[in-house]
Formats: C-alpha cells, sequence, structure tokens
C-alpha cells in the first residue's frame, strides 16, 4: 500500500471533522448574535397575540430554542447525524425542501461560472508566460481583489444600462446566467491565473524541459504539450478553494441579480436569524468542500504516476 493510499484511508475521518467544526463554528456565532429568532419572527408576521407568552414558549419548544446552550446543540448535533436538519423557523418547511429547491439554481450558476474561469485563467497565464507581460503578470492580483459585488454592478451598468445587450436581473434563459456567471467567474480565474503562472514558471526551469528545448522543439507546442502537463497539477488543489469562492459569491451575486438560490438562501436566513436554514447551508457548503477535496485527491495520481508508484509497502 502505497503513501498517498494510506492518506487516502484518513479522508472519511477528515471529513467527518470538517463537517462537525462547521457545524459546531456556525453554532456559536448563531448563538452568540443579538436579538431573538422567535422575537423576529413574530414581529415579522403581525399576527393579532404575537407577543403572548403561550405563544412565544410554544414557538420554542417547537424549534428546540427553550433549553439551555448544550441542550440546543447537542439536540441539534444529533438531529444532524440523523441526517435531520429541522425545519426553518420562517416557513415551517423542512430544511432539506428548502436547499433542494434553491441549490440547482446555484449549482447552475457555479457551473458556468467555473466552465468560464478555467479557460480564461489558463489562458491569461498561458499568454502572461509567452509574451513576458507585466499587465498580463499583474492583473490577476487585481482582479482577486475587487469586490465581487462591485464587479456586479459595473457589469450591469455597462452590460445591461448602457449596452442593454444583457437583462440585468431575473431568470430568463441563458442571457439573464451571462453577467452572474462572469461576475463569479473573473475573481476564480484570476486565481487560476496566479496559480498556474506560478507553476509554469516554475516548471519551465526543469532539465527536462531545457533538453525539449535545445532539440528544436517549438514555444507554443513546448508550452502547451510539455510544461502545462505538469504545471497544471497545482491547480488542482485550488479546487476547495474555488468552491468556496463560487458558494460565498453566490451571496452577493444573487442577491445583486435578484436570482434565486442557496445564495439568496442564506442571505435572508441570516437576516432573520433562522438557525435551522443557516446551519443547513454551512453543512451543505462544507460538504461540497470535503467531496471536491476527496475528487481531486482520486484524480491527483492520474496526472502525476509518482504517487501511484512511490511509497509502496
Amino acid at each position: 500500500m502505497t503513501t498517498f493510499s494510506r492518506a487516502l484511508l484518513w479522508r472519511p475521518a477528515q471529513a467527518a471533522l470538517v463537517l462537525w467544526a462547521a457545524f459546531s463554528l456556525s453554532f456559536a456565532i448563531l448563538y452568540a448574535l443579538p436579538g431573538d429568532p422567535v422575537a423576529i419572527l413574530l414581529a415579522q408576521s403581525g399576527e393579532p397575540g404575537a407577543a403572548d407568552p403561550a405563544r412565544v414558549a410554544e414557538l420554542r419548544a417547537r424549534h428546540h430554542l427553550d433549553g439551555s446552550l448544550w441542550q440546543q446543540y447537542g439536540g441539534a448535533l444529533w438531529r444532524v447525524l440523523q441526517l435531520d436538519l429541522g425545519t426553518s423557523l420562517q416557513t415551517g418547511k423542512p430544511v432539506t425542501e428548502a436547499l433542494a429547491a434553491a441549490l440547482p439554481a446555484t449549482l447552475a450558476l457555479a457551473l458556468a461560472a467555473l466552465l468560464v474561469a478555467l479557460p480564461l485563467g489558463i489562458a491569461v497565464a498561458l499568454l502572461a508566460h509567452h509574451w513576458r507581460s507585466p499587465l498580463l503578470h499583474n492583473a490577476p492580483a487585481v482582479v482577486v481583489s475587487l469586490p465581487t459585488f462591485w464587479v456586479g454592478l459595473l457589469l450591469l451598468q455597462l452590460f445591461s444600462f448602457r449596452l442593454h445587450w444583457l437583462p440585468a436581473m431575473g431568470e430568463h434563459g441563458l442571457a439573464s446566467l451571462v453577467l452572474p456567471a462572469l461576475t463569479l467567474a473573473l475573481p476564480c480565474a484570476a486565481m487560476i491565473a496566479q496559480v498556474l503562472g506560478r507553476s509554469i514558471a516554475s516548471v519551465s526551469q526543469q532539465p527536462f524541459v531545457q533538453a525539449l528545448r535545445s532539440k528544436g522543439v517549438g514555444p507554443w507546442r513546448l508550452l502547451c504539450r510539455h510544461i502545462l502537463h505538469n504545471a497544471v497539477i497545482p491547480v488542482l488543489s485550488l479546487t476547495g478553494s474555488l468552491l468556496g469562492n463560487l458558494l460565498a459569491g453566490a451571496v452577493v451575486t444573487e442577491t445583486v441579480f435578484s436570482r434565486d438560490g442557496v445564495g439568496r438562501l442564506a442571505q435572508a436566513a441570516v437576516a432573520s436569524q433562522d438557525i435551522a436554514v443557516v446551519q443547513g447551508v454551512v453543512l451543505l457548503a462544507a460538504a461540497l468542500y470535503v467531496l471536491s477535496n476527496l475528487l481531486v485527491d482520486l484524480i491527483y495520481p492520474r496526472l502525476d504516476p509518482r504517487l501511484r508508484q512511490g511509497g509502496q509497502s
């Protein structure tokens, strides 16, 4: 068994630890927030007798908010272990139903952004290395630092309000997906270009590159067929970070462009302190992060045979 294979065996334990940490941290933050979720719900409902103590006590008991901190935490953790994410304080519907309804739209947006970010980031890294352009080398760092909401508003101003090429908001087919996907894709493409650019520069100094260059291999063929194949491996390590950026950016992007999805669901849940929904979104994001990193670990040996061959016992 290789060292890499033994490391993979630890992945389930690491995944469980990540999910537990995400759940515990989100629970602690939500518990520490000022305000009372039940009071917020009753204030928003405007129903007669909303301040009735019996009504308040009934809602607290229904949503498991009537115990001490440790009782609430233990009960919530036990329900999660049984795959029960609870019910929404605002709608009274199961959190799993809310997530299942919101997830497809967010996944479509994230996939579209990824399909734009990958070729764009790779192209920028290749052109920056080939042309030795300071502008292309420095542009990714600038783009990464731009706030997502500012990029979205800028694209709206240019392509919707001035040029009238694309719809400003809503969900009206593929055209309405272009600007939100581009808003999410730009910072991800910049991250890819940064990591890949550094990796290309490192691989270019390897002896095999010098040998191929001395044999007369053209610069573009050398770059695209030999250097890129070895340099792209570190980009896989970005998968978890990219997924986190896409999910975090979806909160802002779906709000700016008035799109339904997990982002808007999370934004509304945080505003109303809907604890069960917020924790459901956090656990979903953590689970996707864990799965993406596990997938990367399974792909690594395909790209780097040394991981399959080395360290056998």
